[in-house]
């Protein structure tokens, strides 16, 4: 498998095949949303559409980055959203990074969304289904983020088969600059737990693969044998 590996200014045209990884924590956090009961993730544009959606939709879940804000149920947090009974519902996501690299590849024939909590399954559903190249959207620090280049890395390592030695990967992660934000409380809406939950290796048996919906590009779980 060919693999690249880019920052979401970088992406030129939509690639046929997208690994969009965002470590810390946006797609940790659809995975424990998932995990939670969550039956799909719709992916909004901005902060003011995920607020029209939860206007049309009262009983939709909106979360966010950052601290609490007015018209949001939840934060971009896995530490705070584990407790949540999430059993049926949708959730609507809107972070800095993570949705934004969704949407900038929802042309792709295949759309993945991924951190550490669900690489190995991530990686089973490219070999099934990736074809020949695989483009990996490193959301963070416009394309630089350690822990999300790691993942990708990682990921990419996983797909080609055989067995992959995660620690180093997970080390880099740990050592980058979102975890000693996140650790040092400089990130809003954030949990002490938020670090380890990050870096928890396939914490999750599905992968998750983003498609459009009624106009809306919306996530789901996908099981992977």
């Amino acid at each position: 498998m060919e693999a690249r590996f880019l920052g979401i200014a970088e992406l030129a045209e939509a690639p046929s095949v997208a690994v969009v990884v965002d470590v810390m924590r946006a797609f940790t956090v659809a995975a424990w949303a998932f995990g939670r009961g969550a039956e799909k993730i719709v992916l909004a544009e901005s902060r003011a559409d995920a607020l029209a959606l939860k206007a049309h939709h009262p009983d939709w879940v909106a979360l966010k980055d950052g601290p609490p804000a007015p018209g949001f149920d939840a934060v971009n947090s896995p530490g705070l959203l584990r407790s949540l009974d999430l059993g049926g519902r949708t959730v609507v996501q809107k972070t800095t990074a993570g949705t934004v690299g969704a949407l900038a590849v929802k042309e792709a024939s295949l759309v993945l969304c991924a951190g550490f909590v669900v690489a190995g399954a991530t990686a089973r559903l490219l070999r099934q289904r990736g074809g020949d190249a695989v483009t990996f959207v490193v959301t963070g620090d416009e394309g630089r983020a350690e822990e999300d280049l790691a993942c990708a890395q990682y990921i990419a390592r996983r797909t080609d088969g055989g067995g992959t030695d995660a620690t180093a990967f997970l080390r880099r992660a740990a050592e980058s600059r979102a975890a000693a934000e996140l650790a040092e409380g400089v990130r809003g809406g954030s949990h002490p737990d938020d670090v380890a939950l990050c870096l928890e290796l396939d914490r999750f048996p599905f992968a998750m693969a983003a498609a459009p919906e009624d106009s809306l590009m919306v996530l789901r779980p996908c099981a992977v044998p």
